[in-house]
């Protein structure tokens, strides 16, 4: 590929009106490259991630789609329909096209287990005992997190005969209705990587996100238990910042519940461990 010349940085800073962000006219930023700082930053920051899943021979997945429907969002990975995360006031949902007719793209076999195994039960599992409505999963929203991309990876996984172990991770924008503050977006970038295979425990997820963080120059790590619908056992993942003296949670993960994976018609046995992170963050 030939480079194509992006150093014009005047051109594309005179597009930008400074004024709407609130930023006084004179601002220095105005007058600098401060304004390009954090893009910078954020920029090398989601190279230095990428480089060392690609290190480990982890392929990419297609994150292309920012619009997601529910039943990838939430449904697929065993996350009930009377979730809070569901409501309209953590989740963009879109007006137009408001739904998705997941008949025309899912199997229907596959939507079949979903219902059983959150209406029913399945997999010695009671699941939640209450209705699941089709209504709900083709719902449209912009996507809450790349969890769904991994499901939809998983999935296909599952269509391959003989089954062969596989390493995932994507680096996208992700869309939240969240209020704005020190640690929370709106939108942001998630970090996310998964191993399928069998035999993994939860002692190789430590050792895996323990690897992956010291080649970030993150070596104090902690873990604490946590709870997520699709990961049991789940962890949140903190680490020593010595600027602010304190353990900064910086991630969570966990493995994927039978109830998600079986479902998609995985081998029994198989286990999935998962870590996602934001990369603002």
């Amino acid at each position: 590929f030939s480079e194509m010349p992006t150093n014009n940085y005047v051109e594309w800073c005179s597009f930008w009106n400074f004024d709407s962000l609130f930023q006084p006219q004179q601002h220095p930023a105005r007058d600098s490259h401060d304004t390009f700082f954090l893009a910078g930053k954020l920029l090398a920051c989601y190279g230095l991630f990428a480089s060392n899943y690609l290190v480990f021979l982890f392929s990419e997945m297609p994150t292309n789609n920012y619009v997601e429907c529910s039943f990838w969002n939430f449904d697929s990975l065993f996350q009930p329909q009377q979730h809070p995360a569901r409501d309209s006031h953590d989740t963009f949902f879109l007006a137009d096209p408001e739904i998705s007719d997941i008949n025309n793209t899912v199997e229907s076999c596959y939507i079949d287990k979903v219902r059983t195994v959150h209406s029913q039960g399945a997999f010695g599992s009671r699941g939640y005992q209450s209705p699941w409505l089709i209504e709900e999963a083709e719902k449209n929203l912009l996507r809450t997190h790349t969890t769904a991309v991994s499901a939809r990876m998983l999935h296909a996984l599952s269509k391959k005969n003989p089954f062969t172990p596989a390493k995932y991770y994507s680096i996208d924008r992700v869309f939240r209705n969240e209020n704005l503050d020190a640690t929370h977006l709106a939108e942001f970038h998630q970090v996310e990587g998964l191993v399928a295979d069998f035999g993994l425990s939860l002692g190789h997820l430590k050792t895996v996100i323990r690897t992956f963080f010291s080649k970030l120059g993150l070596t104090q790590l902690r873990f604490k238990p946590a709870y997520n619908p699709y990961t049991e056992p789940s962890m949140e993942i903190f680490s020593y910042h010595p600027g602010l003296k304190k353990w900064v949670e910086i991630g969570n993960s966990g493995l994927f519940r039978p109830e998600m994976l079986r479902p998609m018609g995985l081998p029994e046995g198989l286990s999935v461990i998962a870590w996602g992170l934001s990369l603002e963050r």
